[in-house]
């Protein structure tokens, strides 16, 4: 309790990009909401598709189904925030908020780290043991392994909030960023932080280049079982099934290892910024056009359902105006 009566510090500022002019602050909100907003209505469409045409139950749109959930969760753990300072004059966040912002954005990431590995494995099962695909990838299967992802991601970033729960802020609490990322609070903290850090920097590390060494073992099984294959339009088939994920992971781990796999003792929280806005704005948006117009079975399944709503709706239009 006598530490807990030490922290002081009951909101932050987010200093984010506020050095920038009120016309282009306004003029990156309404950039910024148009993305959120197509960000928000591409994941949904790639769910209710997913769910609605009986073309995408199979387990590879199981898994992006899910994705594309996480990718609504994580956008909005911080855009929304972002948007708001670029309008307010005040630009804070409570202690608590900040806390509650940190960890979700965390967790959510390391639960599309989890599921960047699932999607791996899925594809390493249907290229290079594809008589064997149905019997393995089975419906409770698919179940475990996505909620196996979300419980141990949320578990494991729970401990580690224990760690930050630690800290404590006597003032100052300007965060030079858009969001309550971990290096800008180490810096406001009053406690010695270099042991959490430490920690905090090893386990994040862990964790990602782990998902990644997994995912690369899955994808260089992928490519020498492709290698193999007798017909170069069979290997350019297996090759395309596998482009929009080895897009997703380029971006995704590319993002996250400047950010957080990285040695930082010579880390800008300059360069921290502009990194994380591709990290958290820009591949959640990306998400939909990668997984959908990439996908000739999602776009047909689009089709069908744009095809089945026209038809649907037109016929009662033209009833009533007759």
């Amino acid at each position: 309790m006598g530490e807990r009566n030490e922290t002081v510090v009951s909101e932050f500022i987010l200093l984010g990009f506020s050095s920038l002019g009120e016309k282009m602050k306004i003029f990156l909100f309404l950039v910024l909401l148009l993305i959120y907003l197509t960000t928000i209505t591409g994941n949904v469409v790639i769910i209710f598709l997913v769910w609605a045409n009986h073309r995408l139950h199979a387990p590879m749109y199981f898994f992006i189904a899910n994705l594309s959930f996480l990718e609504i969760g994580f956008t909005s753990t911080t855009s929304p925030k972002l948007m708001l300072n670029f309008l307010s004059v005040s630009r804070t966040i409570s202690f608590l908020g900040c806390i509650a912002q940190s960890f979700l954005y965390f967790a959510l990431g390391i639960t599309e780290f989890s599921l960047l590995v699932v999607m791996s494995f899925d594809r390493y099962v249907a290229i290079c043991r594809p008589l064997n695909y149905a019997t393995i990838m089975k419906q409770r299967l698919c179940y475990q392994l996505v909620l196996g992802s979300w419980v141990g991601s949320f578990t494991v970033i729970g401990l580690r909030m224990l760690l930050i729960s630690k800290l404590r802020f006597c003032g100052p609490n300007v965060i030079n960023h858009f969001f309550c990322d971990n290096a800008p609070l180490f810096q406001l903290s009053c406690t010695d932080t270099r042991g959490i850090k430490s920690a905090d920097s090893i386990l994040i590390s862990a964790l990602v280049l782990t998902s990644l060494c997994l995912t690369m073992l899955s994808y260089i099984s992928i490519f020498c079982s492709i290698l193999r294959m007798p017909t170069a339009t069979s290997r350019q088939k297996a090759f395309a099934t596998c482009g929009s994920h080895l897009t997703a992971l380029a971006i995704a781990y590319g993002s996250c290892i400047v950010l957080y796999a990285r040695p930082s003792g010579n880390s800008s929280l300059e360069l921290n910024k502009g990194v994380a806005v591709l990290n958290t704005i820009m591949y959640p948006f990306l998400n939909p056009f990668i997984y959908s117009f990439r996908n000739k079975t999602m776009t047909l399944a689009l089709k069908e359902t744009i095809s089945r709503t026209a038809t649907m709706v037109f016929p009662s239009l033209c009833h009533h105006s007759g």
